[in-house]
Parts: structure tokens; sequence; C-alpha cells
């Protein structure tokens, strides 16, 4: 199993994703600053790992606070939160887990000392509560998978894996019950660009499990489902609104456009913690532009000519009615049946 995320000896320990797949290395994160830059220049990614090491970078500023006042360091534990907050706009499990952290500060009677002590439990909760929803989210959406063919090709964009979560991962989630239960003969991974998360990131961890994996560019997906290579796609989600409207990278509102073309089924695997029913729909959601360097350059290799101008949206917002079902731990919805999604049944 691959967990990019652990608590250990009273550190965390992030697999460094930028190193991937040609380096295994793991980061030692003390404070809350060095949580902050190790989510900015992902380090650590994907929705609801960025979630678990939110939680934790909390507790780190938590532990950083010199004061034995309670007004005090719940006043510098909030400097903590706004720091954490604005390293990705776009992860609404980052927003979810600090929230959750703040109110825990709030409402734990006592010490600095035994506030501090329920900020780390209550991280790593976080971090364990994650990967069971992960497994229940996998078997939920193997349930809703094609029964046709016995065994199926899938795709995914992006990753959504383990190292997108606490471990299993999300789309990635399903893709692993699929194989664990036989209904997998092989997974597509686009190679999403400009980060290649899908060559990079998808593709290793298929590899290290045994998952025939096949990686193709982003522009090949309609030809391969021309050729009927293709059974279902399945996605994550960085956040999903109300009315199931999905923010994830860049590149998804495309894919679903080519699915619903060819008939094949679109699902979104997340957990709820990633649909925000403040917002009505995905005009709302803020999507995040990152550094041009992202597409003119790959490693040392200049790719474009100078004087030529940039725009790199890291997201893209897949309208409702492009998916077919929204997978959570509580099982699968579509996208206007979202509100049923917060009962809690875990599986």
């Amino acid at each position: 199993m691959i967990y990019p995320v652990i608590w250990q000896n009273n550190s965390v320990l992030l697999i460094d994703q930028t190193r991937l797949p040609n380096e295994y290395a793991v980061v030692e994160i003390h404070r809350s600053e060095d949580m902050a830059r190790a989510i900015k220049t992902m380090i650590v990614r994907g929705a609801p790992a960025i979630g678990v090491a939110a939680a934790y970078g909390m507790y780190l500023g938590a532990r950083e606070i010199e004061t034995s006042d309670r007004h005090e360091f719940l006043a510098q534990l909030e400097q903590v939160a706004d720091l954490l907050r604005a390293t990705r706009p776009t992860a609404v499990n980052l927003f979810w887990a600090i929230s959750r952290m703040m109110k825990i500060a709030y409402a734990t009677p006592g010490t600095v000392t035994d506030i501090q002590r329920v900020l780390l439990q209550t991280a790593q909760a976080i971090n364990v509560e994650d990967v069971q929803t992960c497994q229940a989210i996998g078997d939920h959406g193997l349930q809703l998978l094609p029964t046709t063919p016995e065994k199926l090709t899938l795709l995914t964009h992006c990753n959504a894996g383990a190292l997108a979560t606490a471990g299993y991962g999300t789309a990635l989630g399903v893709v692993r019950s699929a194989w664990r239960e036989g209904r997998l003969a092989r997974l597509f991974a686009d190679e999403t660009r400009p980060r290649l998360q899908g060559a990079k990131l998808t593709a290793w961890e298929a590899v290290q499990e045994g998952i025939p994996v096949t990686v193709i560019t982003d522009n090949m997906t309609a030809h391969c489902m021309q050729q009927g290579l293709i059974h279902a796609v399945v996605v994550g989600a960085d956040r999903i609104a109300a009315n199931g409207d999905t923010a994830n990278k860049i590149g998804t509102y495309s894919l679903a456009i080519v699915a619903k073309a060819h008939n094949i089924p679109f699902y979104v695997a997340a957990p709820v913690s990633t649909i925000d029913f403040e917002l009505s729909d995905g005009s709302q959601i803020p999507i995040e532009e990152r550094n041009p360097e992202e597409i003119y350059q790959v490693g040392d290799t200049i790719l474009t000519p100078s004087g030529v101008e940039f725009y790199n949206p890291a997201f893209d917002v897949t309208p409702a009615d492009l998916i077919t079902a929204i997978i959570t731990e509580n099982g699968a919805f579509a996208p206007s049946e979202l509100r049923k999604s917060q009962i809690q049944s875990v599986a």
C-alpha cells in the first residue's frame, strides 16, 4: 500500500511527488510553514491528501505557538490557518480540514497543551478516516461499473490514487477494487498535461501493484473510445458544487464531452468532504492559475519561442449533466441527488 502522508516520530513524512516516477524520496516536515510550502509546490497533491496534510500542518503550527494564554493561542492558530488556506484555492478538502481543526480547537476545554493534544488526535483521525473513505468509495464504484464485458477497460485522468489521498485512492480506489475482484482488464491513463500526473503518478501506482496500464496523451481519448477500447471513465474531483458541477484537473471537461459523445459512462469518485454545498453551481468554484513555466518548459527543455503568452488554469469545471454518477463513501448518487450523500453510512 502507498501512504503519501504519515505521522511518525513527531513529524510528518510526505512522499515527494515532484520526484516520481524516477526517484522515490520522502520529505520530513516539522513546521507549518514547511507544510504550506509542500502543499503549494505540489510535493503533496490531490484534494484529500492536501486535506490530511493541512490537518497535520495545523497541529505543527499549534505546536510552534509559545504561549499558555488560551485566547492568544487561538488568535495565533487563526494565522496558521490563513497561511495554509492560501496555498491551493480550488481544493475544498483543504478548507474543510482546516475548518474542522479550528472548530476542535475552540471547542476543546482546558489548557493550551490540552488543545494541542486534541489537535494531533484529530489530524490522525482525519488521516485514518480518509483511507477508510477511499476503500468505501472503491467498493461502491465497483458495484456501479458496467456489468459487461466481464473484464473492463477503464480510463482515468490526472491522479486520483493513493498518492492523492491518505491511501487507496478515489478514482483509482474504484480501479483497485475492480482489479481485486477480477473485473479489470486494463487501465488507460491520460498523460495529463501540463504536469503529467497521469504519466508520472497514476502509471507509477499501477506498476507498483501489477495493474496493466497504458499511458496515452490527452488528445488520444476520443480515438480510443471510437475504437471501442474504453468501457467507462472514472476521475476524481477537487471541488463539487451542490448541483454536481465538478472541478477537476484541466482536461476533465473535454474528456466528459467525448465520453458523452460515445455513450460511455463518466463517473466522478470523491469523498463527501469534496462537495461544497455552499456553492450552488460550478461557476462559483475558484480556478487556480499556475506558473506558465509548466507549459513552456519540461525539465531543462524550453518548448516555445520567446514572445508568446500563456494561460495555465489548473482545473476546469465539468457540468453535472455530463456526469453519470458521483461516487462517495456513502454510495453513488446522481448529481441532482447529492444532498443524500450527507447521510453518514460509510460501508
